[in-house]
């Protein structure tokens, strides 16, 4: 088993091989063999690489990887550990077929593939992009909690980052068995024990993220903590007591949303996640992925507002996107009525009147009509 990689090393090895052999491009299966390292550690060091612009991802199934010409750079750049026997390459793949990538831009984070097939645009992070920050923090084993309202790309990122994720959707029902496991009848009539998401990300060596955390019981999130904590084991008292050890790689990040009836960050869930990060929506990336300028502004007005305690409510990118995809179906004037109407009922009459001014005209929220 190989040793466990310095921050960036890893990184550092797959650029030179992707340098090295600049005309070919690699699968995570290959370069995985060739290295004698996990699937899932070296696809987030190519998914880094390709963040910063120093690899290109081609093609999605499977994901392929190229050289850039910044590939060599940090190769050369990190210092590594003394190489292993240099195992057999694969021959060299034509790259003239693959649909041709997007441009890699310097300095500018490309955007990443979510699972979902949309696109997500990393922001600034401690003067990184947010992926790469987060990849260098599960590689340093800190924990990171995600904060802010629904619908500001809390999850977004995470997926972004973290190509290996499970995710539990928390909430109040939540129980220790929807964790760890529990026992399940098979065809046969009989039962068999299945393991939850926990023990899975922990013997896989994956991400586990908790989306809602704050509404899961205490009770209930007691049962991971071990895992989090020096021990990083747990006890399966429903399955013989068995004892799971996680392996290189498990990693817990958390969402919690504060103005959700019901989230309490109490603090032993606090104290187990040393980095706590808030998250606003980007509105500057609502513009450029061309919605309404008016819907952008208002939102930017509300979310002013709310932070000065005038408006309980502002719309956040998930809102903005559906605002446009609602004004390509049933035109500008529908999707603003929309906008009203999704607004709690103690901030809706503010909202109207904020669009009715951003838009000269009188705005309710979207009602049916007369008959026809």
């Amino acid at each position: 088993m190989p040793s466990k990689a310095r921050p960036g090393e890893l990184r550092a090895r797959v650029a030179k091989i992707l340098a090295d052999h600049a005309s070919s491009m690699f699968s995570v299966t290959e370069l995985a063999k060739m290295l004698g390292h996990s699937g899932g550690a070296v696809g987030n060091a190519c998914d880094t690489l390709v963040v910063r612009g120093e690899a290109e991802r081609v093609g999605s199934n499977p994901r392929m990887y190229r050289a850039t010409s910044r590939t060599t750079a940090v190769a050369q750049a990190t210092p590594t550990s003394p190489p292993s026997p240099t195992p057999s390459v694969p021959a060299p793949r034509p790259t003239a077929q693959p649909t041709k990538a997007a441009p890699v831009s310097r300095g500018r984070p490309l955007p990443i593939m979510r699972p979902n097939g949309q696109r997500y645009h990393p922001r600034a992070l401690a003067q990184l992009p947010d992926v790469e920050a987060l990849r260098r923090l599960r590689e340093a084993g800190v924990a990171v909690l995600l904060y802010g309202p629904p619908g500001t790309g809390k999850t977004s990122l995470i997926e972004a980052a973290f190509p290996d994720l499970i995710t539990v959707a928390g909430d109040g029902d939540t129980t220790v068995g929807d964790l760890i496991g529990e026992y399940t009848q098979d065809a046969s009539g009989g039962y068999e024990f299945v393991y939850g998401p926990l023990v899975t990300a922990m013997q896989e060596g994956r991400a586990l993220l908790l989306d809602d955390a704050t509404l899961i019981s205490p009770k209930v999130l007691a049962a991971l903590y071990p895992a989090m904590d020096g021990r990083r084991q747990i006890q399966v008292k429903a399955h013989k007591g068995e004892a799971i050890t996680a392996a290189d790689g498990f990693y817990v990040i958390a969402g919690h949303n504060p103005g959700v009836h019901g989230a309490v960050l109490t603090e032993a869930l606090a104290s187990r996640f040393s980095v706590q990060i808030q998250v606003g929506s980007d509105y500057d990336l609502a513009a450029s992925l061309k919605i309404n300028r008016t819907a952008v502004r208002v939102a930017r007005h509300l979310a002013t507002g709310q932070q000065a305690g005038e408006v309980g409510w502002a719309p956040q990118l998930r809102e903005l996107i559906a605002f446009q995809k609602i004004a390509d179906v049933l035109g500008t004037e529908a999707a603003f009525a929309n906008l009203v109407g999704v607004a709690p009922l103690e901030d809706r009459d503010v909202v109207a009147e904020i669009v009715t001014k951003a838009l000269g005209r009188p705005v309710a929220a979207l009602a049916l009509g007369r008959q026809l």
